[in-house]
């Protein structure tokens, strides 16, 4: 990547990232799959994972447990392979968000706000 493609790639991940934390669920999907369209690799099956996590909490979002519940652990499983890739997230506490929330999900619990996944910088 040049120095022009590597801003446009880090303005546009932001802007996902940021879509992703206010719970903008659409949106975000939209935004990661443009960034998806632009990458390969581990880096692509990271991106998709983050895409079916979001797609997953628009379910939940919309009363669809079951959807919510096995998008996101074919996210989960996309990404918890994956940890090591340096896209600038934390993806090891993402996925033990993510692991939390498949359980309580798997188990009908109550969940609260502090059960939405969110994407930390490293």
């Amino acid at each position: 990547m040049n120095e022009e493609s590597t801003k446009s790639f880090k303005d546009s991940f932001f802007i996902a990232l940021s879509l992703f934390n206010n719970h903008k669920w659409y949106e975000a999907h939209d935004a990661f799959e443009e960034i998806w369209n632009t990458v390969d690799g581990d880096e692509r099956q990271v991106i998709q994972g983050i895409l079916q996590v979001s797609v997953s909490q628009f379910h939940l979002s919309k009363g669809n447990l079951n959807g919510a519940t096995i998008l996101l652990g074919e996210g989960l499983g996309r990404i918890k392979t994956r940890t090591k890739i340096n896209l600038g997230i934390d993806l090891e506490s993402f996925c033990r968000c993510l692991e939390d929330l498949l359980r309580k999900l798997q188990r009908s619990e109550i969940l609260n706000e502090n059960d939405k996944p969110f994407l930390k910088l490293l």
